[in-house]
């Protein structure tokens, strides 16, 4: 590599990182005002993370349960292990900063470890290291799910250390990345996918090279075991608990195969929202060019890895679709391991896969005529043009930042109003996620979990029995699946975010009252009026509504 091509990547690479550094800034300036992903981030992870802390069960025992959630029947169990790095974050820092923290480092480390595998493994000519930095800062600005911290981004660079180990290069420092990475990654939501997608390539590798590959293949063993001891918790769960869970009745095998086919496409264009990669707009039109030049140069031989990456792209989201499919419910029902573990996310290997796939496609151009260097340019940089209202500030500029979503002030008055020591009653939600309630200290009957006892599930069903005869959706939602422990409502169906300037009323709420009070209930938090409380045996204690709130809280007593 000459000194300008070099000089030049250098100063790619560092714009890049004040890139990303700009990209994550809001967080630290705009504090509790910083807006982000509402779905399984707000209304989930970060109260978990506050609530572990809070109540010193952090490094508690496998048998250990959290008395604040459900009447103490979440068991330590269901929430991270104390070994994630997200975790230690919201330990030691306040939760905007955590939050902040875990992106920077989430990025940085995707942009890294995607630049490193094209650099050495795939786009390795001397003048193509914008194709390089481009394509690694564009994965590092995808928006990625927060609380897998590196489970999807941090793919390239463990596939970089496992294909340096098995040439038998930079072998120190790659066994120190494959040791560090499950300290701030998760096993069940993608490493396993990867590394059971890697077992696969091992095989494959030891029968076209006849070798053992004995490195590749104890270093997969490796990283496993870490993965295994750090999620001790789960495996406590797994192999000594024998308590039947919500999970038992998780049915999900639902669509037909004219569905099936249609989320086949659904998925290949337009994503999953927990891996999503804006592949559809740019991305798929220029490997779809790519692949035109490589038919008519018909230079297929040359192009194994393009081909396989397209291939292995659509195949990904064939399985993805089908594995929700109806035929697979009877054998779901018979084998459990089906029905508990959700085998279709195998398409969290997709943003690696369509990035790589990004690179390849501007090689091809880039290598086709000079002058196709220019569009080869220009698709890249459009590219950044489409992540940018993925950024969460843009986004989810409508929706409440993180002060007004928590409303901690709002529910420090309630808790003042009610005067009473938070673990002496219970409390559920309507029309708001229970997760408030419970970052703010309150003991809640209802959760958002995907791991609890199916009998807790059972007696809370009781409570909202009447609310899910009149709606089938909402019965079908809670029955065959129940992570959302939520006080259903027929009028509110599957929203939980009505604002103080909502004029929504209910005006026929059918509670079983008994049950609730039986179950240990004695408020009710409703984002809405309930026009016939009465009815019900609730009795309006006071409304709550502060400028910094985004909720107006009616507080209902059960008499």
């Amino acid at each position: 590599m000459n000194r300008i091509t070099f000089t030049r990547e250098r100063i790619y690479f560092v714009l890049s990182i004040i890139i990303i550094a700009i990209w994550v800034a809001p967080y630290f300036i705009l504090g509790e005002h910083a807006h982000m992903r509402i779905q399984d981030n707000l209304d989930s992870n970060i109260a978990w993370y506050k609530i572990l802390v809070d109540s010193n069960q952090l490094f508690g025992s496998i048998q250990a349960n959290i008395p604040q959630i459900i009447n103490g029947e979440l068991s330590r169990n269901a929430l991270y292990s104390e070994y994630y790095g997200i975790v230690e974050l919201f330990r030691l820092f306040p939760p905007v900063i955590a939050y902040g923290l875990n992106q920077a480092i989430s990025r940085f480390f995707a942009f890294l470890g995607m630049y490193l595998l094209l650099k050495k493994y795939v786009v390795k000519g001397e003048n193509q290291g914008f194709i390089r930095i481009i394509s690694a800062l564009t994965f590092a600005l995808i928006p990625f799910w927060p609380n897998g911290m590196l489970s999807m981004l941090g793919m390239p660079l463990a596939l970089c250390a496992f294909l340096n180990i098995r040439k038998h290069e930079q072998t120190i420092i790659s066994i120190v990345t494959i040791t560090l990475l499950p300290f701030y990654s998760t096993f069940m939501l993608g490493f396993f996918f990867f590394l059971s997608a890697l077992g696969v390539f091992w095989l494959i590798d030891v029968i076209r090279t006849k070798k053992p590959q004995l490195r590749l293949f104890f270093s997969i063993v490796y990283m496993t075991l870490i993965y295994l001891a750090i999620e001790y918790r789960q495996l406590a769960s797994l192999i000594f608990s024998h308590e039947e869970t919500n999970r038992s009745e998780f049915f999900e095998s639902k669509n037909n195969l004219t569905q099936t086919i249609l989320l086949i496409f659904k998925n290949y264009i337009v994503g999953h929202n927990q891996n999503e990669t804006l592949f559809g707009i740019i991305i798929l039109p220029v490997s779809l060019i790519a692949l035109v030049l490589v038919i008519l140069k018909k230079s297929w031989k040359n192009e194994k890895l393009f081909i396989t990456l397209h291939l292995t792209n659509f195949l990904l989201s064939v399985w993805y679709a089908f594995w929700w499919y109806e035929g697979w419910e009877p054998l779901k029902q018979k084998i459990s391991i089906l029905n508990t573990f959700n085998f279709s996310r195998y398409h969290y290997l997709r943003p690696m896969i369509v990035y790589i796939l990004f690179a390849v496609s501007l090689q091809i151009l880039w290598r086709y005529q000079k002058k196709w260097r220019i569009t080869a340019i220009v698709f890249a940089i459009l590219q950044i043009a489409v992540l940018i209202p993925s950024n969460e500030q843009v986004w989810y500029h409508n929706s409440p930042s993180f002060g007004e979503f928590y409303a901690t002030k709002e529910f420090s008055d309630i808790k003042k109003f009610i005067g009473k020591p938070v673990q002496d009653y219970r409390v559920a939600s309507i029309g708001l996620h229970p997760a408030i309630a419970q970052y703010n200290g309150l003991y809640t009957l209802d959760t958002y979990n995907n791991f609890y006892p199916l009998s807790y599930k059972h007696q809370f069903r009781k409570i909202i029995a009447p609310e899910l005869e009149k709606n089938k959706a909402l019965a079908s939602y809670f029955d065959q699946w129940g992570g959302r422990c939520y006080l259903f409502v027929d009028e509110l169906g599957k929203n939980y975010m009505f604002s103080k300037d909502s004029t929504k009323v209910i005006h026929h709420l059918r509670i079983d009252t008994q049950a609730f009070k039986q179950l240990g209930g004695n408020y009710i938090l409703s984002g809405v009026p309930i026009e016939n409380a009465k009815e019900n045996q609730l009795d309006l204690q006071k409304v709550f509504q502060t400028k910094d709130a985004y909720w107006k809280i009616y507080l209902y007593k059960v008499t």
